[in-house]
């Protein structure tokens, strides 16, 4: 075979490992990705408390409540939340913006979108909260819209998370704040186990008995072990424009809540 034929074999086999992202513990061709993760969320759609419930301990409401806290909202606030999926942090930033500020759930998935437009007009969230769908890797909206950026355990499911950051820095005004709520690496070696025994042998049974979906509970406890770190993540938003980042390590780092400002 010529050398040129050997190394334009060699070069298409690199370009197609370089192209291969991460699916948990798997590696999957980029364009694959979304549509995988978009399977996983229609299946979960309808647990999907439950599923934040059985991988948080029970403990993602507190966690959720202190995310919009930091906040910091006022009323007659812009937000947005990006893969908002069933509303949850959004009815929290409804009450802190009234009736006169916005706040914007947007999500990639159908099926999780619509848990949430039922489960807010349920709650009585009718006025102030509307729904977008959309890739969070090309936001559908002008520079400089919203005072807020939120993303509350749904970033790691994005393909390209830095372009994610940088579209939501580019949509918040200046002075304004991206915010991050997303499972994370406990700081505390032997609680670090013990939570990976329970992530790793419990949580997949467990969605197996609720949602008879095993595979999709085992691929989201992968998709945390393959996230960055707090301070790796520090310096993703570092480099996506953001300043004065810092993060807040929720029980003992399982999660962790990041956030900065845009100049």
């Amino acid at each position: 075979m010529p050398e040129d034929d050997v190394k334009n074999k060699m070069d298409t086999k690199e370009d197609q490992e370089e192209k291969k992202v991460s699916f948990g513990f798997k590696n999957v061709p980029l364009e694959e990705r979304q549509k995988l993760v978009g399977q996983v969320f229609s299946n979960v759609a309808g647990n999907y408390d439950m599923m934040n419930d059985a991988m948080s301990l029970g403990i993602h409401r507190l966690w959720e409540r202190e995310f919009v806290l930091k906040a910091k909202l006022r009323k007659g606030m812009k937000c947005l939340d990006v893969a908002g999926g069933t509303g949850d942090i959004a009815m929290l930033m409804a009450r802190g913006v009234g009736d006169k500020g916005d706040v914007t759930v947007f999500d990639i998935n159908k099926s999780m979108l619509d848990v949430g437009k039922d489960r807010v007009v349920d709650k009585g969230f009718v006025g102030p909260i509307k729904f977008v769908q959309g890739n969070a890797e090309d936001l559908p909206f002008e520079d400089e819209t919203f005072d807020v950026a939120t993303v509350s355990f749904g970033i790691r499911n994005v393909t390209r998370l830095e372009k994610a950051f940088k579209e939501m820095t580019r949509v918040v005004k200046p002075g304004g704040k991206v915010m991050c709520l997303e499972f994370s690496h406990p700081t505390n070696k032997l609680f670090s186990q013990i939570y990976d025994f329970f992530s790793f042998n419990i949580i997949p049974e467990i969605g197996n008995m609720i949602a008879k979906d095993r595979d999709s509970y085992k691929y989201l406890v992968e998709s945390i072990r393959k996230f960055p770190d707090q301070e790796k993540l520090k310096s993703i938003l570092e480099d996506c424009g953001l300043y004065k980042v810092k993060y807040y390590n929720l029980t003992n780092g399982i999660a962790a809540i990041h956030m900065g400002y845009k100049i």
